[in-house]
């Protein structure tokens, strides 16, 4: 039998690169032999992440809607019929037996392409409130997955809908503490507060470190702090931290970067997380048993990243601060008395990791290769797959 070939499409954000990389590596640890291409574009972040991780990436035209009418919405329309048509001819070339969409708009054109073209294809919803592209996808996608339960209720042909959770990267899992530790340059034997506002940074959550770090390091002089700034605010936070006497040079137990792709190792040396509450975050976090204060994004489309904060919050796992509520003294009053109360840090570790899904990946690449063997199985007419169903619902 002739190798499996597996499409997978998503992009813009970490919380949709990611479960694709995951998924991928997942696939390849259970056969060399498979060969994965990712679709994306050249400006989201899969063009910087999915070649450093050693994948190919054909990049297609293709943007956000906006919600309003204006020509950027037109143009944006242009884009993704010249994206559509795009991903049609990259389909064809390459003959998939599987196309993965993982979320975002990137999503939207590919897995269009390959219902045109006959090919089986499965997406994956990363929160508990389903977006715009996965619902209208969920219509013609031969199967679902996702990472709550509640989001079946949100989307069509509900009795193909599978639980799967959301796929972390397996280093998540196994990396040990002496071994994020030495990545980082930092002591595995001190507290260790790893803060980040997502693959692009957050500028509430800079803003609010940059004031609290000080104060916080003169009150905990054993802490040791791993701070992911996004490239945007970088320079910024350096200049004003070192305003305030607070550097690398000065203190060698921090560490100010704009992007961590060491994020595995991060975490592994962490005691608690300061963060934002995106799909992917919180997977990682409750994989890997962290607790966490969590600062939703405002702006999340129907508020699914305040839900996703909840959920841990309610379970102990998580404090939640709103943006609203952000400051430099409330975050340094809440994280100190955090680090200071070593039962509650373990009782919310162990509600972090009870809710964790580490089986992910697993269950994900099983459906992959259950879609691509009933493919091959499936009667073929003329050389062609035969033509899929009309959507229902």
């Amino acid at each position: 039998m002739s190798r499996m070939k597996v499409v997978i499409a998503g992009g813009g954000t970490g919380g949709h690169v990611y479960p694709g990389v995951t998924l991928a590596r997942t696939l390849l640890e259970r056969d060399r032999a498979t060969k994965v291409l990712f679709v994306g574009t050249h400006k989201g972040l899969e063009a910087d992440v999915v070649p450093r991780e050693g994948f190919d990436l054909a990049t297609i035209e293709v943007a956000g809607f906006r919600r309003r009418l204006s020509m950027d919405t037109l143009l944006t329309a242009f884009r993704a019929c010249r994206g559509f048509i795009q991903s049609v001819s990259v389909l064809r070339r390459e003959k998939p037996d599987v196309v993965v969409g993982t979320g975002g708009y990137v999503s939207g054109p590919v897995v269009l392409a390959a219902w045109v073209l006959g090919i089986p294809t499965l997406i994956h919803e990363q929160n508990a409130l389903p977006g715009i592209t996965t619902r209208v996808l969920s219509r013609i996608a031969t199967a679902v997955a996702v990472t709550y339960g509640e989001s079946g209720r949100y989307l069509a042909r509900r009795s193909q809908v599978v639980v799967t959770g959301n796929p972390v990267r397996r280093s998540i899992l196994t990396a040990t503490r002496h071994d994020g530790a030495r990545a980082m340059g930092l002591d595995e034997g001190r507290p260790t507060l790893l803060v980040f506002g997502g693959s692009q940074g957050a500028r509430a959550i800079n803003e609010a470190m940059v004031a609290a770090l000080p104060g916080l390091l003169t009150r905990r002089r054993d802490l040791q702090v791993i701070h992911q700034t996004g490239r945007r605010d970088h320079a910024w936070v350096v200049a004003e931290l070192e305003a305030r006497g607070v550097s690398r040079k000065t203190l060698p137990r921090l560490v100010v970067e704009p992007y961590l792709y060491q994020m595995d190792m991060a975490m592994a040396c962490a005691d608690l997380v300061v963060s934002r509450a995106g799909a992917i975050s919180i997977a990682e976090i409750t994989a890997r048993g962290l607790p966490a204060v969590l600062v939703p994004l405002p702006g999340a489309a129907e508020g699914h990243q305040e839900r996703n904060a909840r959920a841990l919050e309610a379970a102990g796992a998580a404090v939640v601060i709103l943006q609203k509520d952000l400051q430099g003294e409330v975050l340094r009053e809440v994280v100190e008395t955090l680090l200071q109360d070593k039962p509650r840090l373990e009782r919310m570790s162990h509600s972090s990791r009870s809710l964790g899904r580490p089986g992910a990946a697993n269950t994900l690449a099983d459906m992959v290769v259950g879609l691509a063997a009933r493919r091959r199985a499936a009667p073929r007419r003329h050389g062609r797959a035969m033509r899929p169903r009309r959507p229902q619902g």
